[in-house]
């Protein structure tokens, strides 16, 4: 038998929900069957799947140990890099600014050097976070930005702060700004574009509809040029929609692909433009713009954070891309 005293970080979880964190290995088939023979009990008594837990709570579990998965004395995300380029931190989140090539969350190629592995050992080595005494609670990514692409990602410190947080990004209350490089420059300097993408699964990639198509999604994309200079445009952009690899596919279904992306673009065209193999896009501000109660986060309302280096703006300015 284990006991679980629930603490802060499992607050207000549906019972089921924290049966299958705590004990990973036990097949949902079995839970069920466990809490109706009283094997699985919330303060000595049976209890329905779906209550909500509360602060001080005990969950007893008299299921055998091969459902839980064992100790660890030493940790996996010990092995993740020690370095994070933090643009904020306070008791709740962390602002991070992700740089291209680094993965947000382990994938069957890397598993190790993820940024929420490194997050993990940060929060570890710094002592807010202790896998011993949480019952099913990680540190976590409140958003992802793919591999090749950089900028601000949060994380959240607590299950609180990550239920906020979902739900702001869900209601679009969270205002990300992008920075791109385009090959060319677009006919309007600033515009609003609205098509229509399909997303081809085998090849995830996405085709790019003018008008609308059955089975078609709407993507709106907001962009301003900054700058234009020796063929190339940086450009600023705010999604109104977030679609599979929507800045890439939209921008170059007007004529201007993003420098540095083979997929949407052309390696003969990058190889014009100093050969580029990584997209010139980053996710460079981040602004917090509640609508709605915030909660635990209500401070960060009509905060603003800029990450601290985008690596290819100085050198669009400069003139030493290529």
């Amino acid at each position: 038998m284990k006991s679980f005293t629930i603490a802060k970080n499992d607050a207000d979880k549906r019972l089921d929900k924290f049966i299958l964190k705590a004990a990973p290995m036990l097949p949902k088939n079995l839970m069920y069957k466990y809490i109706r023979l009283k094997r699985i009990k919330v303060n000595g008594k049976k209890s329905d799947i779906s209550v909500k837990l509360n602060v001080g709570d005990v969950v007893e579990m008299y299921i055998n140990d091969e459902f839980f998965e064992p100790a660890q004395d030493k940790y996996d995300f010990l092995k993740a890099p020690a370095s994070l380029d933090i643009v904020y931190e306070d008791e709740n989140i962390l602002l991070l600014n992700k740089k291209a090539g680094v993965l947000s969350h382990p994938d069957d190629g890397e598993y190790v050097d993820t940024l929420i592995t490194r997050v993990m050992r940060y929060l570890y080595e710094k002592g807010d976070y202790d896998p011993k005494t949480e019952n099913s609670f990680t540190p976590a990514l409140a958003n992802r930005i793919d591999r090749n692409t950089g900028g601000i990602v949060i994380a959240a410190k607590n299950a609180e702060a990550l239920r906020v947080l979902n739900e702001k990004i869900k209601n679009r209350e969270i205002d990300k700004r992008y920075l791109c490089i385009v090959i060319g420059c677009p006919k309007q300097k600033a515009a609003t574009l609205t098509s229509y993408m399909i997303k081809d699964e085998k090849k995830n990639k996405v085709r790019v509809y003018s008008h609308p198509v059955d089975g078609g999604k709407t993507m709106i994309t907001e962009y301003s040029v900054l700058e234009t200079r020796n063929g190339l445009s940086l450009v600023e952009v705010r999604l109104h929609t977030g679609r599979t690899h929507q800045i890439r596919a939209h921008f170059a279904s007007i004529g201007c692909p993003l420098l540095g992306d083979g997929k949407y673009g052309t390696n003969e065209l990058n190889k014009k433009f100093g050969g580029y193999k990584k997209q010139c896009l980053y996710s460079y501000k981040l602004g917090f713009e509640f609508t709605s109660d915030s909660g635990i986060l209500d401070y960060l309302n009509g905060k603003e954070f800029e990450a601290n280096e985008v690596w290819f703006r100085d050198s669009f300015y400069k003139d030493e891309l290529f």
